[in-house]
């Protein structure tokens, strides 16, 4: 029982990390991961680098993604932030 005593902090730091740092990371990176999966072409999006545009046509791990003006430019699915109304 003595041994338990100095251990005890470590272990309740590692519970406070899992619950305040890692679990809250692990749930968005699975909604995020939602996200990506239910691309549909006509989706106005943004991508992690700022470009905002329409997707005009989508694969397995590419997406077209097609500005105001009609330049088409191709990201990787993953480079897809947000799923934007307007």
């Amino acid at each position: 029982m003595e041994f338990l005593g100095p251990l005890l902090p470590i272990i309740l730091m590692f519970v406070i990390f899992y619950f305040l740092l890692i679990r809250p990371q692990q749930k968005r990176q699975k909604q995020v991961r939602q996200m990506q999966d239910s691309l549909q072409k006509g989706d106005s999006v943004v991508t992690i680098g700022g470009f905002h545009g329409v997707i005009h046509s989508i694969d397995e791990s590419t997406v077209v993604i097609q500005a105001g003006d009609g330049t088409k430019l191709t990201y990787d699915r993953s480079a897809i932030r947000e799923v934007t109304t307007a």
